[in-house]
């Protein structure tokens, strides 16, 4: 257990910026998901709507440290890739 002042002080952060950084990334979870869901309908227009939402959400994660900019790029260019398919 942490005995030193500092220890402690830490503790506390880590337990707030876990639930921060839990709420961005559950956040672009979100955003990709309305984006699969117009894949699965079918619908190309709110694909490609919900694509432009979702760019700007996974780079706020990029910006924000929670996602590494690979894993940003990645997704977002097979997102796009699935949604040109349609």
């Amino acid at each position: 257990m942490a005995n030193t002042p500092q220890a402690k002080k830490r503790i506390r952060r880590n337990e707030k910026r876990a639930e921060i950084n839990g709420n961005r990334l559950g956040r672009i979870r979100t955003f990709v998901k309305k984006v699969e869901a117009a894949l699965a309908g079918g619908d190309k227009a709110a694909a490609a709507e919900a694509l432009k939402a979702a760019q700007p959400e996974l780079q706020r994660g990029v910006a924000r440290g929670v996602l590494h900019k690979n894993t940003a790029a990645r997704k977002f260019a097979r997102l796009t890739k699935r949604v040109s398919a349609l």
